[in-house]
């Protein structure tokens, strides 16, 4: 029996793809390369001072008198950060911008946290208005207190004080912790709190064991965007602050610029990276608290 061999099969048409669907394909990859280009473009401009400034401070200072300042350093040296701690008083000056920063933050936590708490969780006829009145503060500039801040801490002895400094900075602080913190409390589900009432819980407590431990990120966050401001504050430090032992980071640069105003540049490039070290590692190894911080109160408000 002789069986036919079947038909061969013909092998399936290829379908050009639409050029619709190719110019959908383009975009993202090319949206994709527009984005990388543009955060490339964002960390050099950013990292760019920072390593031109470790560059300088390691340069010898008729190197940098006579050649490019912007150049590549011709030799290295490490003399520059001896002379800077010789020539001003560093190490006392970075002790007093660490008590001033740490006793702000600690000020604008603790407040800013009961102020939102209070606003937000607990709830009063005019909670609203007060929050506002909060948010306001945030327009207002910092040259309008220092006058009479200076007539009334003259009054009361607190010029050359720690004192003087703290208050200040943490007042001015405030208005944007209470929005951070007040924005992040409103997403907490009100059923937490109503557990915890019914168990028994007063205020107080529900502040301390549901509110506190579910502000760690938010705590972290309020922190490192004030410190940075308060570590780098002159305003206030230049008006109340009148010896030398109480000067912060800003006044004591200060020190660097010699007779007829000639600044010892390499050695005030050594005291500037000496001085950012401590704040730009604690912001390396924080910065991920301090996203969540961000994403979870700031950006849902």
């Amino acid at each position: 029996m002789i069986t036919q061999a079947a038909p061969p099969t013909r092998p399936p048409a290829v379908v050009p793809p639409k050029p619709a669907a190719r110019r959908r394909k383009r975009r993202p990859d090319l949206f994709r390369t527009l984005s990388r280009v543009l955060i490339m473009l964002i960390v050099v401009v950013q990292v760019y001072p920072l390593a031109w400034l470790f560059l300088t401070s390691l340069r010898t200072e008729q190197d940098f008198a006579s050649g490019d300042p912007f150049a590549l350093p011709g030799s290295l040296t490490w003399e520059n950060y001896a002379r800077a701690f010789e020539t001003g008083d560093l190490g006392r000056n970075i002790l007093n911008s660490f008590v001033v920063t740490m006793g702000a933050n600690v000020m604008i936590v603790l407040l800013g946290m009961m102020a939102a708490y209070a606003i937000q969780v607990l709830g009063f006829r005019l909670s609203k208005l007060v929050r506002g009145l909060f948010l306001i503060g945030i327009i207002v500039p910092v040259q309008i207190a220092l006058v009479p801040l200076f007539i009334d801490y003259s009054q009361v002895n607190l010029l050359d004080t720690y004192q003087s400094m703290i208050i200040p900075l943490a007042g001015f602080s405030l208005p944007m912790s209470v929005y951070l913190f007040s924005s992040f409390y409103e997403y907490i589900p009100r059923e937490t709190y109503e557990a915890a009432s019914l168990d028994g819980a007063g205020p107080y407590r529900i502040f301390g064991l549901i509110t506190l431990p579910l502000s760690v990120n938010t705590v972290v966050t309020v922190v490192l965007v004030n410190s940075i401001f308060i570590w780098n504050d002159f305003i206030f430090a230049n008006t109340f602050v009148l010896s030398e032992d109480l000067k912060t980071i800003p006044l004591g640069l200060q020190n660097y610029i010699g007779a007829m105003g000639k600044v010892d540049w390499t050695a005030t490039f050594a005291a500037v990276c000496v001085t950012i070290t401590p704040l730009l590692l604690v912001f390396l190894v924080l910065n991920k608290a301090m996203i969540q911080g961000l994403e979870s109160g700031a950006t849902k408000g």
